[in-house]
């Protein structure tokens, strides 16, 4: 079938919304008409740095609505309202265990640019267009794998639920998944765009007494401390390691490192108190820690946490849960933009003058 997708030809090009060819579903794959879809910073690497073969459909947090099923799809049906996350296996020890998003084959599956059969789905002419994250939902239909297509609640809107896919359950998930944190416990976030935010909404629903939200843009410090945080420091202004200290009686229990700025990440560390714990998600460059200082000679632990360390089909609908009952309010990160202004999008969001970008398709 003929669809419109925003292909990326070479790497650094911006988005040209072109007609290409979609492929009908496979066996185990659903074919899904995308309603809407998140705008997250691993499409600006995908697009930017290389990581994926060109060309190719970025996009991996789509929302829609299930058309057509290919053979063995059991959990599925046309009509079902789906939010599409990351591409796993399902077979290896680490799906098994409830650990897919460190699937052995997590990167060959998300960026190597094929199905899990090797082939493409998406043609121009003779010419493979590669997928992206087994989903390539910055186009008006997607294949996906069942696996990775999670049914959602028919009475919310669709449009806002894309991004519960990836960058919004990553946040979240790192706190209630990974860190879990103890009753009474304190709680560092670095960076408050939607990774960070949805970080302190989950911290707010763990019951951590404090929150502290790092940032140095006042109007997303603003935007944290209404969506749960306690204190809202700007690392331009102060000294965060000292105001942390003070503040939490020798530092903060846990913290969530989401900006990749290697400054920052040696200020999670030297804010934590003794034993405390921080996870990574941000992308993060070859940096220098001192490790005895940083880490050791108190007992710190310094972990990376992928994807929220989430099962989908199991966290994506208990987020929705929280969302229903007003507890996780992450609609108030995004704004809409038409599928035809996809490059401001992401303008917006490299600015940071939008927190989520979502594009609407339909």
């Amino acid at each position: 079938m003929k669809i419109q997708a925003a292909v990326t030809h070479a790497q650094g090009q911006p988005f040209s919304i072109e007609e290409v060819s979609l492929s009908g579903p496979k066996s185990n794959e659903v074919l899904v008409r995308i309603v809407a879809t998140g705008v997250c910073h691993t499409d600006a690497v995908g697009r930017d740095l290389g990581v994926s073969p060109y060309p190719i459909v970025l996009g991996h947090e789509g929302a829609g609505v299930i058309e057509q099923v290919g053979e063995n799809v059991t959990r599925l049906v046309p009509g079902d309202h789906v939010v599409m996350s990351f591409a796993h296996c399902g077979q290896c020890e680490n799906c098994l265990t409830g650990h897919p998003t460190v699937c052995s084959t997590f990167n060959e599956l998300n960026f190597g640019g094929r199905m899990d059969d090797h082939t493409c789905r998406l043609h121009q002419g003779d010419a493979d267009v590669h997928t992206f994250f087994g989903q390539s939902s910055f186009g008006t239909y997607a294949i996906a794998h069942e696996r990775n297509a999670v049914k959602v609640d028919k009475a919310v809107d669709l449009a806002l639920l894309g991004p519960l896919g990836c960058g919004i359950q990553t946040g979240a998930g790192t706190v209630l998944n990974r860190l879990k944190p103890a009753f009474g416990t304190s709680i560092a976030v670095y960076g408050c765009g939607a990774v960070g935010l949805s970080a302190i909404m989950a911290a707010k629903i763990a019951g951590c007494p404090q929150i502290f939200a790092v940032d140095v843009h006042d109007n997303r410090l603003e935007l944290a401390r209404e969506l749960g945080a306690t204190h809202a420091l700007n690392g331009r202004n102060v000294d965060v390691v000292k105001e942390i200290k003070a503040a939490a009686n020798g530092g903060a229990h846990y913290a969530v490192e989401t900006t990749g700025v290697p400054p920052v990440v040696r200020q999670c560390l030297n804010a934590l108190r003794p034993l405390g714990q921080a996870a990574i998600v941000g992308v993060t460059p070859e940096m220098i820690i001192d490790v005895h200082n940083d880490l050791m000679a108190e007992g710190k632990s310094m972990i990376g946490v992928i994807e929220g360390d989430s099962v989908p089909r199991v966290f994506i609908p208990q987020l929705i849960e929280f969302y229903k009952a007003g507890r996780f309010p992450f609609d108030r990160l995004i704004k809409f933009y038409d599928f035809s202004e996809i490059n401001q999008a992401f303008e917006d969001s490299k600015s940071g003058a939008t927190v989520k970008p979502v594009l609407k398709l339909a």
